[in-house]
């Protein structure tokens, strides 16, 4: 597998073993004493122990915050960005999934800022109020391909008090560098493999859906999607194939890049869900996936007919539609949301709050309280 460099939207080093090239590239962002975050698992891999030697090595006065949770929380925030400030540190490095690199950038904006973190909620103008010269210089390195949120400007973070997940955005929480190593990600479980890439597929597939005139993020997320196709099942039964797991991590980035265009219902969905239930935000998108597409079909079935020409299927938004069912079985993802063990018994709670979830906006449906908590149900008893 070839390496390459690429400056859009950020500047992203690909290649594997580039984790090699960290120190000249913490040198090249001005950092001396750069903040690892990442999650408590990895901090306790080898794979963290290796990066902090060679950073050491380089003369890098690096320390390591790993209290994030699976789904990030305003305390893990806090915490990291006074270890910040106690140590003097001049940049982070965002190491892991989804969480560890929305915590770490997270971090090295509020480690400069004098305003409670929910004032920068992605709510209107809200990002005008960051001090945008205290943002820390960021490198963000992905463990699993999913979330692409290396190379994204936002972060989500869990309100622990209303159990809500609220998105904070500001420009500069784009990485100055993303470093996208295909081998540190081959020690990943296959479930979570897949999980992870049905996460990457969602934002693929929701950016395509979204309303609104935006030719090249369409392209990419087409490319995105055919990149899961071809790759994904491979990398859960190969794990150590260097290129589907290459492949897969090019999709991830490419569906955070096209979901600047929108999100949808399956994210309005999957955001209270694993904000009330602290499920797997992968999995949740994974489960809710057909149902979310099938009660979109009216909106999006003529250009979903484009898309299966591009993959290769037959039959339009049928075909697409059978791809994610037969996806899906082949790599483990259960085909409910009782599977996962939610419960049934709070769905009117989770429809209310998908209304008001900013990816709500980027359907290609509006739909209200009544049409969410059909979606839901559906996904909860498998009635696709």
């Amino acid at each position: 597998m070839q390496s390459a460099n690429y400056n859009y939207p950020t500047s992203v080093r690909f290649g594997p073993g580039r984790v090699k090239e960290l120190a000249d590239m913490c040198a090249e962002l001005g950092m001396s004493k750069p903040l690892l975050v990442t999650d408590p698992g990895l901090a306790a891999n080898p794979m963290v122990a290796d990066i902090v030697g060679d950073l050491a090595a380089a003369g890098l006065g690096v320390k390591v915050f790993a209290d994030i949770k699976p789904n990030p929380v305003g305390e893990n925030i806090e915490k990291g960005a006074q270890a910040f400030r106690d140590g003097g540190m001049d940049g982070v490095i965002a190491l892991g999934g989804g969480s560890a690199l929305d915590a770490g950038k997270v971090i090295a904006m509020m480690a400069g800022q004098d305003r409670p973190l929910w004032d920068f909620e992605d709510v209107g103008d809200n990002w005008t109020r960051v001090k945008a010269d205290a943002i820390a210089p960021i490198i963000a390195i992905p463990t699993t391909a999913g979330t692409g949120s290396e190379v994204g400007r936002a972060g989500v973070i869990t309100n622990a008090e209303t159990h809500e997940k609220k998105i904070i955005f500001h420009p500069r929480l784009m990485p100055a560098i993303a470093l996208l190593d295909p081998r540190l990600t081959v020690g990943l479980p296959a479930g979570l493999t897949a999980a992870t890439g049905m996460d990457a597929l969602s934002h693929n597939l929701e950016a395509y859906s979204a309303p609104g005139y935006h030719p090249m993020a369409d392209g990419i997320a087409v490319e995105g999607i055919r990149l899961v196709k071809e790759n994904l099942e491979t990398a859960v039964r190969e794990p150590d194939n260097i290129a589907a797991r290459g492949n897969m991590l090019m999709a991830s980035a490419m569906g955070a890049t096209a979901f600047q265009k929108g999100l949808g219902a399956m994210h309005a969905l999957a955001h209270p869900l694993g904000g009330v239930h602290d499920a797997h935000h992968g999995m949740l998108n994974a489960i809710l996936m057909p149902y979310v597409l099938k009660a979109n079909r009216e909106a999006i079935e003529e250009r979903f007919a484009r898309l299966a020409a591009w993959l290769g299927l037959q039959g339009g938004f049928d075909g697409v539609l059978q791809w994610v069912l037969d996806l899906r079985k082949a790599i483990g993802i259960p085909h409910t949301l009782a599977d996962i063990g939610i419960p049934g018994d709070n769905l009117e709670q989770i429809a209310a709050m998908a209304v008001q979830d900013p990816s709500a906006g980027g359907n290609p449906i509006a739909f209200d309280e009544k049409g969410y908590l059909e979606i839901v149900t559906r996904a909860h008893k498998g009635d696709l």
